[in-house]
């Protein structure tokens, strides 16, 4: 007698059949929420701005670079941020102890558009957390205290985080501005892009970061609930103030937003968040950074920041402090539990591919449950494919991309088991992801994939469509 179709793990032990069907039901969720968010992207892109639409003058843009050993990309990334188009911008270099050539070539572009925040020993070296909180100090008792910027309302400062290596989208001001408008926005996260996207690591990495802006950082700027990353990130300084702790910092500091965290980035958008404030993604401006083109370095990179995800869990109980309802709310907490997702369907992977090994007999003949399975394991892949792109070279890009992109993708379920790892014994210590030497392009240059903003007319608009993929 043949089993009904719809039981894919028949024959197989009760115990063995129980956990693979908890596993799925995991795996059609987490489906379910890529549907979701590419759903509440498309209406993020119609959105309307409420009320009139700030300009970038409007705003004090304080543009701060954590800079560590950084002699390779520093001197490309200043001359970058000197060109950005804003009114009133102050550009803030913290160098963290520098012991290459970085403080020499920071000497060597001196000039009154450039601040650098000299951290030394025993301070300095602490993590990328203490040297945005000396930043955030610095902001309030020199850059508002005297000068130019004398007086400026803290609500009216913008503190934008860009990395060292990164490039920073010209008339990125003018994206964030629109967002800025609603005054319940404390914080506004730019689409990352890969610059050297000439390898297939590389160019996965890309499309990594461009699916997760377009799709689901898109899609919780929906629901107001979009997260920070640690390059592109801009905050008023007043959402800054309104999280300022002095528990969990780092060494040498005693207060500031930013906590000790391997995430930092995480830990504090999720606390502004929980503060009471919205997080907003724009896909008009982009920064684009290094993609990491060695696989060992990557698994290192990606086990830190699976573990910052595993000390993000501690977050959880303020979720019912995220405002914009019960949605807002449900979203901020699958966020949260984005590593024991991961883990579960890392372990479904592993026990799929144990019992092909084994050759243990399964009936998945049946062309239903073949499909079935086939649209999870490359479902969402084609789904943040086909979001990234526009026109038929989008949907054919979707389509050859998809294998590459959803091999690639499987690479977070090892890293999440290390992180998880490593954060049970307590290990944290973590060795700076190495820089490769760069070709300077121009800076006028405007990162690819990105639609320059406008300032939306009578009808209005949200972000634009994404660019080419």
């Amino acid at each position: 007698m043949r089993p009904p179709w719809w039981q894919p793990y028949y024959g197989l032990p009760t115990t063995l059949q129980v956990v693979l069907w908890a596993l799925l039901v995991v795996a059609v969720l987490s489906m379910l929420t890529v549907v979701l968010h590419a759903t509440a992207a498309a209406r993020e892109r119609r959105r309307r701005p409420r009320g009139p639409v700030p300009d970038e003058a409007d705003f004090l843009w304080v543009l701060v670079v954590p800079a560590l050993d950084e002699e390779v990309t520093i001197a490309d990334s200043v001359a970058r941020l000197r060109a950005v188009r804003a009114t009133h911008k102050v550009v803030l270099v913290v160098d963290d102890g520098s012991t290459d050539a970085t403080p020499q070539i920071l000497a060597g572009l001196a000039g009154p558009d450039l601040t650098v925040l000299r951290r030394d020993l025993p301070n300095a070296r602490n993590g990328k957390a203490a040297g945005l909180d000396d930043a955030w100090r610095y902001v309030g008792e020199h850059v508002l205290a005297s000068g130019a910027h004398a007086g400026f309302p803290r609500d009216r400062v913008v503190v934008g985080v860009v990395d060292a290596d990164g490039r920073l989208g010209l008339d990125a001001p003018a994206a964030v501005a629109e967002h800025l408008g609603d005054p319940a926005v404390g914080g506004v996260q730019l689409l990352v892009r890969i610059y050297n996207r000439s390898t297939y690591l590389t160019w996965a990495q890309d499309v990594e970061f461009s699916v997760f802006g377009h799709v689901f950082q898109l899609g919780r700027s929906w629901f107001g609930t979009a997260n920070l990353g640690g390059n592109g990130q801009f905050n008023r300084l007043s959402a800054l103030d309104s999280v300022v702790v002095t528990r969990d910092l780092p060494l040498g500091v005693d207060r500031g937003p930013w906590r000790d965290r391997l995430t930092e980035d995480q830990d504090l958008g999720v606390r502004l968040l929980q503060a009471g404030w919205q997080g907003r993604q724009t896909t008009r401006a982009a920064v684009e950074q290094q993609g990491v083109p060695r696989l060992g370095r990557l698994y290192r990179q990606r086990t830190r920041w699976a573990q910052g995800g595993w000390q993000a869990l501690s977050l959880l109980r303020g979720v019912r402090r995220t405002p914009g309802g019960a949605v807002a709310r449900l979203d901020a907490a699958v966020y949260l539990l984005t590593p024991l997702v991961q883990l579960a369907l890392g372990l479904g992977l592993v026990l799929a591919v144990v019992l092909v090994v084994y050759r243990v007999p399964l009936y998945t003949r049946y062309w239903p449950v073949v499909v079935f399975f086939v649209a999870l394991s490359f479902g969402p892949g084609l789904l943040g494919l086909l979001a990234r792109g526009s026109g038929l070279r989008g949907v054919l890009g979707a389509v050859l991309g998809v294998l590459p992109y959803t091999l690639y993708s499987w690479l977070v379920y090892p890293v999440v088991a290390s992180g998880m790892v490593r954060q049970a014994v307590g290990r944290t210590s973590w060795a700076k992801t190495a820089r490769e030497s760069i070709r300077p392009v121009p800076s006028g240059a405007t990162p690819s994939g990105v639609t320059p903003p406008t300032r939306p007319g009578p009808a209005g608009a949200g972000d634009g469509p994404p660019g080419p993929a």
